[in-house]
């Protein structure tokens, strides 16, 4: 029996595997994949000071493939909203890459890799997780004993149901596609560009990631339909991103759902921890979960590695981690609801008419000296003490609560 088994080695399963070990205790990863990291689910624009507060800034060379200093905002018209700020704030990192690089650290401080093992369902006595059931690449299970398990599976509720836990709220996906694209024009390098607007992308947005080397990191996510015919659509008739991938050649594609209805209410049960996706750990404004999930991995281990030394895996114990993590991130998760909720209310009309009024009280000045985009609801506080920040405030909800 080892002391924890993480079923998932993506980021938050390897970054809390290695918070763990980092501690004294044997930990054992099971990836279904044959390599950490493959396939690619998302696009790895992160914030720079998130990673810093993580210890993880800067990266390696190679991992990181840009860094950003200005977004463009774009309405279903073409209107544009510039928001340049004062130095790089977020990157974009190759995942396949930093995902490797989490699991390196991890084995370092001696986890054991365990690849091309999916977990098929967790092992239950007593009231008590206690282990995994796991498949081998010859279609044999094995039963592997442990006194704790942690899910980071990704979006799957599969073992949070087998747990007895509430899933993530299935209202609050959507569903979202994204293609690597060469030869793109008209972009800034040190710019993401963002489009808003429910033709192309209803109830999210689409967004072109420049690389540095000319290519670009092209998406969206819809609530409903088929988000490759949005991508399309959005790049063949976007009257901006139209132009700029006018001749680009797609080079791949993948598609993944996003959770976007905040952290689950129970994550943990006797024996048992659920992080990252899986928890909805992700912002409800931007869909960005890595930062968020490697906070709260971080958290879970030093629960978990206080409850192991007790020798006290209960619910009672383990819900340290969850009072914690939301303790860190329930005020700002609770901004973001609400800011997604008017956002989706939004008509294309209203949208637009918001960005024409933001840029002529000079809204977008305001911006350019913030650097925290995680926890968007502090930020949001800081910024209402300008008057500028105020009048764009108070036009916003005026419009939420006005007819278009």
């Amino acid at each position: 029996m080892c002391s924890a088994a993480v079923a998932g080695g993506g980021p938050a399963g390897s970054f809390f595997a290695l918070n763990l070990a980092k501690r004294g205790v044997d930990v054992t990863v099971f990836e279904e994949h044959s390599q950490v990291g493959l396939p690619s689910h998302c696009t790895g624009h992160l914030s720079i000071r998130g990673l810093r507060n993580l210890g993880l800034y800067p990266l390696p060379k190679g991992i990181v493939e840009n860094t950003f200093s200005a977004a463009n905002f774009y309405s279903s018209t073409g209107t544009k909203f510039n928001v340049s700020l004062s130095k790089p704030v977020t990157c974009v990192i190759n995942r396949s890459k930093f995902d490797a690089y989490l699991r390196d650290m991890a084995k370092n401080a001696g986890v054991e890799y365990v690849l091309s093992t999916p977990v098929k369902s967790l092992l239950v006595e007593d009231g008590f997780v206690r282990g995994l059931e796991v498949a081998r690449g010859d279609g044999s299970e094995v039963r592997f004993p442990a006194k704790l398990v942690v899910d980071a599976e990704g979006i799957s509720s599969r073992l949070l149901r087998q747990a007895g836990l509430q899933p993530l709220n299935p209202a609050g996906l959507v569903y979202g596609v994204e293609a690597e694209v060469e030869n793109v024009k008209d972009l800034e390098e040190n710019t993401v560009e963002v489009y808003v607007g429910k033709d192309y992308a209803p109830g999210f947005y689409g967004w072109i990631v420049p690389r540095t080397d000319g290519s670009a990191k092209v998406g969206l996510a819809t609530q409903n339909g088929n988000p490759k015919e949005f991508l399309d659509r959005f790049m063949r008739h976007h009257s901006v991103a139209s132009r700029q991938l006018k001749n680009s050649k797609v080079r791949n594609m993948v598609f993944h759902a996003i959770t976007l209805g905040g952290p689950i209410q129970k994550t943990c049960r006797n024996g048992f921890l659920a992080v990252g996706d899986c928890a909805s750990q992700v912002k409800p404004t931007t869909g960005g979960g890595v930062i968020f999930s490697l906070t709260c991995a971080k958290i879970a281990a030093d629960v978990a590695a206080e409850s192991l030394r007790k020798n006290d895996l209960s619910t009672v114990a383990l819900a340290a981690y969850q009072r914690q993590f939301m303790k860190l991130l329930g005020f700002d998760v609770g901004i973001m609801l609400k800011a997604r909720k008017a956002i989706n209310s939004f008509s294309d009309e209203k949208i637009d008419r918001a960005m024409r009024f933001a840029l002529k009280v000079g809204f977008d000045k305001t911006l350019r000296d913030v650097d925290e985009i995680d926890f968007q609801g502090h930020t949001l506080i800081s910024m209402i003490r300008k008057p500028v920040s105020y009048a764009t405030l108070a036009y916003l909800i005026a419009l939420y609560f006005l007819s278009s």
